[in-house]
């Protein structure tokens, strides 16, 4: 297997980008090609870990040499046309050529996008892709769809994005039953506006037919209650919520470390307690469960988040490997066209 990563993508690039991949090397069974500037990175490399190139540092690491790179500013269809040999684009056909199993890139979101529906392309069947995270809940986590990718949606896609998170619940994290809900601004039936309503409308007709465990409307608070495994919604309302979620898991952390080391004597009393914090730093970090999955599209493709340190490249490659291990894509694309 085969992993592609882009080195030149995301608010730390390259250096985030290049530590994440050799501490990941040392555990996942994959290699990893970093799509980017040679001289760059190797120069990163020689800083880092006194080596004159990555291959010395890791056998499993090696280099696809680009002279390009998209920029968060830049318009992503004129990017991912203009820029023929940013690492972007490259990761993108080598992808799309079997030069590598799983493409990440933490660069501009819009030009991920439109290079993954553009160059990789669509599953027959699906409308729209989808930009899928994985959140924390209640002795467990659940899946968002969409988190960025659609802003305006129409029910029919809906529909599919939940039809795609409910292969991908079952095929990768192994459940068998997944509890589908719809994010609304109320529990009943009548609640929401009208791409919801209709929304629900459907959900509920077809549910037996597409296979959904449709457990009806969710309000934004009772998603992390583990009661449900997907959460569906549009693309702007699941990047307001999205972020809405990364900001308050900040506010709680910063505020509950000011709190316990406000003087001596807490301190003293919190070392009892720190097992217990630590687990649940680790339980509200996004961090911890990496990127977020590009459902729907011929090829695994994951959006790493664009401020991605060590830790969270880290944490993206081991998914992106569990993510082909799963054959998601491929019983994913089984499935739409059985539809």
């Amino acid at each position: 297997m085969k992993i592609i990563l882009d080195a030149m993508g995301g608010d730390n690039a390259p250096e985030a980008n290049i530590k994440g991949a050799v501490r990941a090397a040392q555990e996942i069974e994959a290699d990893i090609i970093l799509t980017g500037n040679e001289e760059i990175i190797n120069q990163k490399v020689k800083e880092f870990y006194g080596k004159d190139n990555i291959t010395e540092v890791s056998s499993k690491i090696t280099i696809r040499h680009t002279t390009e790179k998209i920029e968060m500013e830049d318009i992503p269809t004129q990017a991912i046309r203009g820029k023929k040999d940013s690492s972007m684009v490259v990761g993108f056909n080598m992808l799309k050529k079997e030069e590598g199993d799983v493409f990440i890139s933490a660069g501009n979101s819009g030009a991920l996008l439109t290079g993954a529906t553009l160059l990789v392309g669509r599953i027959k069947g699906i409308d729209r892709p989808a930009i899928a995270p994985i959140l924390p809940a209640h002795h467990g986590k659940f899946l968002l769809m969409d988190a960025g990718a659609n802003t305006n949606c129409k029910p029919l896609n809906l529909i599919q994005f939940a039809q795609m998170s409910n292969i991908y619940l079952k095929n990768t994290l192994g459940l068998e039953n997944p509890r589908i809900g719809l994010l609304n601004i109320g529990t009943e039936e009548t609640k929401g506006n009208e791409l919801m309503k209709e929304t629900y409308t459907l959900l509920k007709e077809k549910a037996v037919e597409y296979g959904l465990n449709f457990v009806g409307n969710v309000e934004g608070r009772d998603c992390f209650s583990g009661e449900v495994d997907s959460v569906i919604t549009d693309g702007f309302t699941g990047n307001v919520f999205l972020k809405t979620v990364e900001g308050v898991g900040k506010l709680v952390k910063v505020s509950l470390t000011e709190s316990l080391t406000k003087n001596i004597l807490r301190t003293i009393a919190t070392v009892p307690c720190l097992p217990a914090i630590n687990q649940f730093k680790k339980m509200t970090d996004y961090k911890e469960y990496g990127g977020a999955l590009f459902l729907g599209v011929k090829k695994p493709v994951v959006k790493a988040h664009g401020s991605s340190d060590e830790f969270l490249f880290y944490t993206t490659l081991k998914q992106a490997e569990n993510f082909v291990k799963s054959k998601a894509v491929e019983k994913m694309i089984q499935e739409f066209e059985k539809a």
